[in-house]
């Protein structure tokens, strides 16, 4: 059979059972699902030194598994000293089992080493279904030397699903494990 993510494995047997029951969907196709999450950084200080970049691009392929690409700007801004097609940040889209991979990882090992942690907050849903998190020290994340570090820096995680409102959102990302302060 093949390899498959434990969050995978829990989200078909058990998860879709508990969201079926908490709001009474008819058909295991319209519970919601986990399509994507996105892990984001902006790096400001590539304008000045272009070496930045590419330490963004290599701490976020080792946090993430996956290749990071450069995001480049849009347009011309002459107060930051910024061209249009310069590179200013690095993403990572991951899906299927690096997805999985990745958010078993963030929640079993780099959350809990955030300094004074008790939870993330609830505020940081879209409207949509889909849910960002900001992480403000890459240095939680187990795959990242401590010691080859230049600066420290944060990190946007956004989390995609295939939810139509926030509170089905915010049950499907409970029940995979994200670790919601209370009230």
């Amino acid at each position: 059979m093949g390899y498959s993510p434990r969050l995978k494995e829990e989200y078909k047997s058990r998860i879709i059972n508990a969201l079926k029951e908490e709001f009474g969907y008819s058909n295991v196709m319209q519970v919601p699902k986990l399509k994507s999450i996105t892990v984001s950084r902006g790096v400001g200080s590539a304008v000045a030194d272009k070496k930045q970049i590419e330490y963004a691009l290599d701490e976020l392929t080792n946090i993430t598994g996956q290749k990071a690409v450069a995001t480049l700007s849009k347009k011309d801004v002459a107060a930051f000293k910024l061209r249009k097609g310069m590179p200013i940040g690095a993403r990572v889209t991951l899906r299927g089992e690096r997805m999985y991979e990745f958010l078993d990882r963030l929640i079993t090992s780099a959350l809990p080493r955030v300094r004074d942690f008790n939870g993330i907050k609830a505020t940081g849903f879209d409207g949509r279904g889909n849910y960002s998190l900001g992480v403000v020290e890459q240095i939680i994340f187990p795959e990242i030397d401590i010691d080859k570090i230049k600066k420290i820096d944060g990190m946007n995680i956004t989390f995609v699903t295939s939810a139509s409102t926030d509170t089905e959102a915010k049950s499907l990302l409970t029940e995979l494990g994200l670790p919601f302060k209370k009230n």
